[in-house]
C-alpha cells in the first residue's frame, strides 16, 4: 500500500477564553427524519434458529427472516446523537496512527459486541492518499453502503409481510427500515470512521455520492448526527475546550439560508419552535460556536446538500458537494424579527464539480437536452420508440456513430424450441399475488421483490409471473419484464470507448434493463465464431448477484442462496447486428451493476433472461459498469466497445 498518513490535527491550544459549556440544542433539519425511536424491550429468550437444510427450498427465506428478527429482539435502536464508536481497525492499510495515539484493547469495540462507547473527539486529517489507498477505501465504503442498503431493503420486505397479515414471527412494533439497518451494523461494529474525527474528505467517499437517509451518512462517517445540521466536536470533549465543526447539511429549509452553490449563507441553530419557526434570539454556543471556531482556525468543513427528489424512497436525498471554508460570521436580524447567526461558507477551489450541480444538469438534460447541450447528440431516440423512455446517443469526441447502425432490441430473442420446453402453467391469482401462490412457491415461498419493485437479494434464478398467470400487470412479481424505468444515454468516452449512464438516480436493487441479443445454439456458435462475429457468453459473467443482499457480516450462519438451481449456461448471445443499450456498458472489476437470471415468458431454466440490477446507488451521469468476467479473445463486449 502507499504511504497515506492519518495526521493529528494542528494544535488548537492557544489560551482560550472562559470555557463554554455547551447546551446541547442542535440545529434540526425541518421536516427531516425523526430521531430514532425507542425499540421494544429485548426478548428474554431469543427465538431458536432452525438449522438450514440445503434440500429444503422453502425454508431459507424463513430462516433468514428468523435471524433478522432474532437480532432485533436483542438490539436497541440508535441513540439520538449517533455518538457510537464501532470497531477500529489499527491495521487498516495506509492509515498510520499518530505516535502516542495507538489504540488500546480496552478502547476497541469488538465486532458483534454490545458495548457502546462515546464517539472519539480526536481530530485528524488523512493525507498522501495513493491510488491503491483510494481504491481500497472506495471499496470499503462501497461494501459498507451495499450492506446498509441490503439490510434496509430486507427490513422493508419484513414490514410488508406484517402489513399483509403474516405477523407470526415479526416483532409487535414496526421500526423504520433505515434505522433497523443502521442499528444492526452498529451492533456488529460496521460503522466507519468513528474512532477518529476526520477533518476534510472522508477516504472512500467522493464528491457526487448520494445518500437517501441521514443514518447512512452516520454509517460511513460523513456526517455524525442523525438529525442535527452541524456536526462538531463539543467543547466538553475537545482537548482545548473549544468546539470545532467538521460538516454541515445545507437543505434550504431555514428561511434565512441562502445557497448559490459555491457560496452559502448558512443560518445557525437555536431559537426555533417545533414547527421550525424562529421565536427567540440565537446564541453563540454549540454548533454556532463550533462554526465560528472553525473559521478562526481556518478548518475546512464538509458540505452535504439535502435535496427533494421524487426518485428517493423518502422524497429527499443527500449529496456530498465537497469542502468549504467559513470565511465570515455575523449576527443579524432574521426574517422573523429575531437575531440569528449567519455564516458565509465558500467552496475551496480545484475540486470536481458539485454533485448537486450534476443532478440539476441531468434533470435539465432529460427534459430539454438540445438546450443544455446543443452539440454532440447523434440521436435522441436510439431505441426508435421501442423503450418507454428514449435512449440518447451522445458523442462530442469523434465522428463514430456506430450504434445507430444496429437494430435495437428490447428483449432477448430465443430459439423457437425454448418456449416449448416444460410446463406452461402459471399462477391462478386474480388480484395481487401472495406468498402461497404457484409462482411464489417456485421462488422458495416468497417473492424476490418488495412492493416497490426492488430486488431484496440476488438469487441463482428468479421466476416472475408470466403471460399464463392470472394476476394483473401491477403484480409485485412482474418487474424486469416491464422494461426501462429510467432515462439513459449511450455516450462516447475517451477511457472506455462507448459507455452508458443514467439521467436519473438509480436506487440500489432497482431494475435497469435486460442484456439483450440473439441466443445461438451450440452449432450456430461454431459457425459464427468461424466468421469472426462478436458473441457474448453468459456463463462468463461474474456471480455478482451473490453480493446484493449478502448478510454474512450480520448473521454468522448466513448461507448464500442455492435455489432454484440453474444448469451451466451453455449458449452464446449474438450482439453483432441486434442489441440494446446494455451492450455498451463498460467492464469493471468493481461494478455497480449485477446480472440476475430471470424467467417469465417460458420455463426453460437453461435459457434465462439476463436482467441487470443496480448493485449500489448510482448518481445521475455516473457510468454504469458490469463484471464481464475474464477478458480474453472471445469477449465480445471488449471488441464492440473499443
Amino acid at each position: 500500500m502507499g504511504s497515506t498518513s492519518m495526521l493529528q490535527f494542528q494544535d488548537l491550544n492557544d489560551p482560550p477564553a472562559a470555557k463554554i459549556v455547551p447546551k446541547i440544542e442542535p440545529k434540526l433539519e425541518p421536516l427531516d427524519e425523526p430521531s430514532p425511536p425507542t425499540p421494544p424491550p429485548p426478548l428474554s429468550t431469543p427465538p431458536t434458529l432452525s438449522p438450514f437444510a440445503a434440500s429444503d427450498v422453502f425454508s431459507e427465506f424463513s430462516r433468514i427472516s428468523e435471524m433478522f428478527r432474532s437480532a432485533f429482539g436483542q438490539c436497541p435502536a440508535g441513540n439520538g446523537d449517533g455518538s457510537v464508536l464501532p470497531e477500529a481497525d489499527p491495521d487498516s492499510l495506509a492509515l498510520v496512527p499518530v505516535p502516542g495515539t495507538e489504540p488500546h484493547l480496552s478502547n476497541v469495540t469488538v465486532a458483534g459486541a454490545r458495548k457502546h462507547e462515546q464517539r472519539s473527539s480526536e481530530l485528524v486529517r488523512v493525507t498522501d492518499m495513493k491510488s491503491e489507498d483510494q481504491q481500497y477505501y472506495r471499496g470499503l465504503v462501497r461494501k459498507t453502503r451495499m450492506l446498509y442498503d441490503s439490510l434496509r431493503v430486507f427490513a422493508v420486505a419484513e414490514d410488508e409481510k406484517q402489513k399483509n397479515g403474516d405477523t407470526g414471527h415479526l416483532l409487535h412494533r414496526r421500526t423504520r427500515a433505515d434505522l433497523k439497518a443502521a442499528a444492526l451494523m452498529r451492533e456488529r461494529g460496521l460503522w466507519l470512521n468513528r474512532d477518529k474525527r476526520i477533518v476534510g474528505d472522508i477516504p472512500g467517499v467522493t464528491i457526487g455520492d448520494i445518500f437517501c437517509f441521514r443514518m447512512e451518512l452516520c454509517v460511513v462517517g460523513l456526517h455524525g448526527q442523525p438529525q442535527a445540521g452541524i456536526d462538531y466536536v463539543p467543547a466538553s470533549h475537545s482537548s482545548n475546550g473549544e468546539p470545532i465543526a467538521t460538516s454541515v447539511i445545507v437543505s434550504g429549509g431555514y428561511e434565512d439560508d441562502e445557497d448559490s452553490g459555491d457560496i452559502v449563507i448558512y443560518t445557525g441553530h437555536g431559537g426555533q419552535d417545533k414547527n421550525g419557526k424562529q421565536v427567540m434570539h440565537q446564541k453563540l454556543e454549540c454548533g454556532n460556536l463550533a462554526l465560528e471556531r472553525s473559521m478562526n482556525y481556518g478548518i475546512e468543513v464538509r458540505v452535504i446538500r439535502g435535496l427533494k427528489s421524487g426518485a428517493a424512497v423518502n422524497s429527499k436525498i443527500y449529496v456530498y458537494d465537497g469542502l468549504y471554508r467559513v470565511v465570515e460570521t455575523w449576527f443579524d436580524v432574521g426574517k422573523s424579527g429575531f437575531g440569528v447567526f449567519k455564516f458565509k461558507l465558500v467552496r475551496i477551489e480545484n475540486q470536481v464539480e458539485m454533485g448537486s450541480n450534476v443532478m440539476k444538469f441531468a434533470y435539465n438534460l432529460g427534459t430539454k437536452p438540445l438546450d443544455v447541450r446543443p452539440k454532440g447528440y447523434v440521436t435522441l431516440n436510439l431505441s426508435k420508440n421501442k423503450e418507454k423512455f428514449p435512449v440518447f446517443l451522445f458523442n462530442d469526441i469523434d465522428g463514430d456513430h456506430d450504434p445507430v447502425h444496429f437494430e435495437y432490441l428490447t428483449t432477448t430473442i430465443f430459439p423457437p424450441y425454448v418456449s416449448n420446453y416444460g410446463s406452461k402453467a402459471g399462477c391462478t391469482c386474480t388480484g395481487a399475488c401472495f406468498n402461497d401462490c404457484f409462482c411464489a412457491m417456485k421462488n422458495g415461498g416468497e417473492f424476490a421483490y418488495d412492493m416497490h419493485g426492488t430486488l431484496v437479494r440476488g438469487k441463482p434464478l428468479i421466476f416472475e409471473c408470466g403471460p399464463k398467470c392470472g394476476c394483473p400487470p401491477s403484480c409485485q412479481n412482474r418487474v424486469s419484464q416491464k422494461g426501462l424505468k429510467n432515462r439513459f444515454e449511450v455516450f462516447r468516452s475517451r477511457e472506455t470507448g462507448w459507455g452508458v449512464r443514467s439521467l436519473d438516480m438509480i436506487q440500489a436493487g432497482s431494475f435497469i434493463c435486460e442484456y439483450a441479443g440473439v441466443v445461438l445454439t451450440r452449432e450456430q456458435v461454431q459457425i459464427f465464431t468461424m466468421n469472426g462475429d462478436n458473441l457474448i457468453y453468459p456463463s462468463r459473467f461474474a456471480d455478482r448477484w451473490s453480493e446484493w443482499g449478502d448478510l454474512s457480516q450480520i448473521f454468522s450462519d448466513y448461507v448464500r442462496p442455492q435455489h432454484p438451481t440453474v444448469p451451466p449456461l451453455d449458449f452464446a448471445m449474438d450482439v453483432s447486428r441486434m442489441r440494446n443499450l446494455a451492450c455498451y456498458m463498460s467492464h469493471s472489476s468493481c461494478p455497480n451493476v449485477l446480472v440476475q437470471l430471470v424467467l417469465y415468458d417460458h420455463n426453460n431454466v437453461s435459457f434465462p433472461h439476463l436482467m441487470l440490477f443496480a448493485l449500489e446507488k448510482i448518481p445521475p451521469m455516473r457510468e454504469l459498469s458490469l463484471d464481464y468476467g475474464v477478458a480474453d479473445e472471445y469477449m465480445g463486449k471488449l471488441a464492440i466497445c473499443i
